[in-house]
C-alpha cells in the first residue's frame, strides 16, 4: 500500500501515537501503538506475527491498543492502553528470533514510555530477550530472568466471567451440566480447558489441529468438535480463545451458543455485532474485560504481589466486574459492551477532567 494510505489511516486514529521501525536483520516491521496515557504508562502485549502488509499490522495494533486502555480502565488499574506487533515476513530460527528481540528491547529502552509483556506469538523466552536490553518489560523476574507465563492467569479471569454469566442467565452458582466449547487450544484454551472441566462442565474443544482436540478431549473427559461446526454446535456458552473477528455477520446467525465468554481480542469485526448478538438471543461478554486476566497478574506482580493464589484470588474479582456490567445492561437495556463502553468513558472523562489545569478565573 501506499505511504498516504497509512498515513490516512493514522490521521484517523484517536490515539496519542504510533512508533514504527523497520528490522532490517529479519524484515519485521515494529510497530507500536499508543493509544491513552490518561490512567498511566501505555501498556499492553507484543505479538509476533505474519501479516498481509504493514496497513494490516498498524491497524491491528492501533485496535488491541484502544482495547487495552478499555482492558485497564475497566478494572480500574492504573495503566494506559497501548499495544505492539512484530510484523514478521516468515517465520524465524532461534538465533534470528533472539536479535530480533534484543534489538526490539533496545527500542523499548529508547522509548521509555511503552511497558510490555507476552501475547500471542511470543514467548516466556521471548520476554526474557527482551527484558535482557529493557526495563520497559513486565512479567519478568528480575533475579532469574524467568517470564512469567500470563496463559493460566487469562483463563482463570475467563472462567471467573463464564460464571458470571451463567450466574446472571440462570442463576446457577456453577457450571455442573453446563456445555462450555472452547475454540483454540493454546496457552489460554487448554488451562481454561482444565479448569471448566474441574467444575463439573460438559467441555468441547475445537482447534485447527483436530488431533489436538481429540487428544486433550481424552485428557480431560469432554468432546471434540470439527472447525467446521464450531459455531453451530449446541452449547451453552462458546468461549473464542483464538484469533479475533470470528463474530460476525455471517457466524452470529448460525451460533447454537445462549453466552459468549472467551480471551480472544476483537472477537467482534464491527461493534455492530454487539447488536447482533443481542437480537440473535445470545449474551455477549465484553472480551476485554473477560480476558484481562493475564494482564492483571502482570500489573499486580509489577507491583510488588508475587504470592500464586493471591494473585489468582484478585483474577477472580474478573467475575465481579462482568456481573456488574451484566446487570446495568439489563437494568438499561443496553447490550453489555455499550455497557462496559459507557463505564469506562465516564472513568476517563472523570480522570481528564480531575487533571484539567484551572483557568484560575473567580
Amino acid at each position: 500500500m501506499s505511504e498516504d494510505q497509512i498515513l490516512s489511516m493514522l490521521e484517523a486514529w484517536d490515539g496519542d501515537g504510533v512508533v514504527l521501525r523497520f528490522d532490517k536483520p529479519t524484515g519485521t516491521w515494529m510497530v507500536i501503538a499508543l493509544h491513552s496515557s490518561a490512567l498511566g504508562p501505555p501498556t499492553g502485549g507484543t505479538r509476533l506475527k505474519v501479516y498481509p502488509g504493514l496497513r494490516d499490522a498498524v491497524r491491528d495494533a492501533m485496535r488491541l491498543a484502544e482495547g487495552m486502555t478499555y482492558k485497564w480502565a475497566g478494572l480500574g488499574l492504573e495503566y494506559g492502553g497501548g499495544k505492539a506487533v512484530l510484523a514478521i515476513t516468515s517465520p524465524l530460527d532461534a538465533a534470528e528470533r533472539r536479535g530480533l528481540m534484543h534489538r526490539y528491547g533496545k527500542l523499548l529502552e529508547t522509548l521509555g514510555t511503552f511497558f510490555t509483556g507476552a501475547d500471542l506469538g511470543t514467548s516466556a523466552v521471548d520476554i526474557a530477550h527482551m527484558a535482557e536490553r529493557s526495563g520497559q518489560v513486565l512479567g519478568i523476574n528480575r533475579e532469574s530472568g524467568e517470564a512469567m507465563d500470563p496463559g493460566p492467569f487469562t483463563a482463570r479471569g475467563v472462567l471467573a466471567g463464564i460464571k458470571a454469566a451463567v450466574r446472571h442467565l440462570d442463576g446457577a452458582e456453577g457450571l455442573a451440566g453446563k456445555s462450555v466449547l472452547v475454540q483454540g487450544l493454546g496457552g489460554v484454551g487448554r488451562p481454561l480447558g482444565r479448569l471448566l472441566a474441574a467444575e463439573g462442565a460438559e467441555v468441547l474443544l475445537c482447534d485447527a489441529q483436530l488431533e489436538r482436540a481429540e487428544r486433550m478431549a481424552e485428557q480431560i473427559g469432554g468432546r471434540a468438535v470439527p472447525s467446521n461446526r464450531v459455531f453451530t454446535e449446541r452449547c451453552d456458552v462458546f468461549s473464542p480463545c483464538a484469533v479475533g473477528g470470528v463474530l460476525n455477520e455471517e457466524t452470529i446467525s448460525t451460533l447454537g451458543c445462549r453466552i459468549v465468554a472467551g480471551s480472544a481480542n476483537n472477537q467482534l469485526q464491527v461493534e455492530d455485532d454487539a447488536d447482533r448478538l443481542a437480537k440473535w438471543g445470545v449474551l455477549y461478554v465484553p472480551d476485554y474485560i473477560v480476558n484481562a486476566g493475564g494482564a492483571m497478574a502482570i500489573s499486580l506482580i509489577n507491583d510488588g504481589m508475587h504470592d500464586r493464589d493471591q494473585l489468582f484470588q484478585r483474577v477472580d474479582r474478573i467475575g465481579e466486574a462482568v456481573a456488574g456490567i451484566l446487570e446495568e445492561a439489563a437494568a438499561s437495556r443496553s447490550t453489555p459492551l455499550a455497557t462496559a463502553r459507557r463505564r469506562v468513558d465516564r472513568l476517563l472523562a472523570d480522570h481528564e477532567e480531575t487533571l484539567a489545569p484551572s483557568s484560575g478565573l473567580a
